[in-house]
């Protein structure tokens, strides 16, 4: 098999646009559709000059997704003096696999020289995963619980530490899920949420009047399969072992729907990307025209439509304590 390209010995064959690519024109490709995305959800302001550049806070796990989005935005912006990127770690709190994985994260910030934070659920909210996997005092999964913490500990932090953009490493499989998983579940304020969150031009959102820095998703045209292929190309440190406490029963059962449907169907994933995009917009804009503003939670400030936001129950859930708690 070769390349289209050049001829040489392929490494992938994309179903979905018919290419074979050798290993440079496949990293290429992928450095390509990442810096698409990026002009494409104008995600570096006009206003941005080096004299008064944007912080870029990254979201660094160490899986993946989140060294590959790191490695490019460096490749990509290390010469340009308008952008300055921080990477933040979240410890959870798991023994063995967060130490394994805050290992890559270091290995990669000292390669590219970019500076890194770590903040913990131990420091944030008096807990770790562990106690709360053991406890599970709302009997739900582990999963729930973390991504509650995880994103109320990133976009906190980004605001904390003046950033301007919050960009996370979410890949096209992750986000079909997600719509997937949204559409069928009829949570239409979700969908609006995805357009708010990460969609659309930044120049044109009025991001100045929320608590929460506007994120991100460069990675979210790239299938996993490629982010994972150019890692080991690339020869990036990754840490690769699945989380112990994972349990994500229903995002699994859709994950294994699409890889059906996009065996059968090549192209299926951006498919529903393209017309979930769409649909979010409209959702955004009749849910904005049909709430008033979004209140407080009483206890930590966090925009809520509850006197108490979730992250603040689940603490509580969990026997946690916030900083300031008496």
């Amino acid at each position: 098999m070769q390349c289209d390209k050049c001829g040489a010995e392929a490494v992938m064959h994309a179903a979905y646009s018919g290419l074979h690519l050798c290993s440079e024109h496949f990293r290429r490709s992928v450095e390509s559709r990442v810096r698409r995305r990026i002009r494409d959800d104008a995600l570096l302001s006009e206003a941005a000059t080096a004299d008064d550049p944007e912080t870029w806070l990254v979201g660094l796990s160490g899986g993946k997704d989140s060294v590959v989005l790191t490695h490019l935005l460096e490749g990509t912006f290390a010469s340009d003096p308008r952008v300055e990127l921080v990477a933040l770690t979240v410890h959870e709190g798991i023994d063995g696999y967060r130490d394994a994985s805050l290992e890559a994260c270091l290995e990669l910030t000292d390669d590219l020289d970019i500076e890194h934070e770590v903040v913990s659920y131990a420091d944030e909210y008096g807990v770790e995963m562990d106690a709360v996997a053991e406890d599970d005092p709302e009997g739900m999964a582990p999963c729930a619980y973390c991504g509650v913490f995880r994103r109320d500990a990133l976009s906190r932090y980004a605001d904390e530490y003046g950033a301007d953009k919050l960009l996370t490493g979410h890949n096209l499989d992750d986000e079909a899920q997600t719509a997937m998983m949204n559409l069928l579940s009829g949570d239409i304020a979700q969908v609006a949420k995805h357009f708010d969150a990460s969609l659309g031009s930044f120049e044109e959102r009025e991001v100045d009047d929320s608590p929460f820095v506007p994120r991100a998703k460069p990675l979210r045209d790239i299938p996993e399969k490629e982010v994972a292929l150019y890692a080991h190309l690339a020869d990036l440190p990754v840490h690769m072992a699945e989380c112990p406490h994972a349990s994500e029963a229903y995002r699994g059962e859709i994950q294994e729907l699409l890889y059906g449907l996009e065996d059968d169907h090549p192209g299926t994933r951006h498919s529903i990307m393209s017309g979930y995009e769409e649909l979010a917009r409209l959702a955004a804009e009749a849910h904005r025209g049909g709430e008033g503003p979004r209140g407080e939670c009483d206890r930590c400030g966090a925009p809520t439509n509850n006197e108490v936001c979730r992250k603040c129950d689940l603490v509580d859930a969990v026997g946690g304590e916030l900083p300031g708690d008496d």
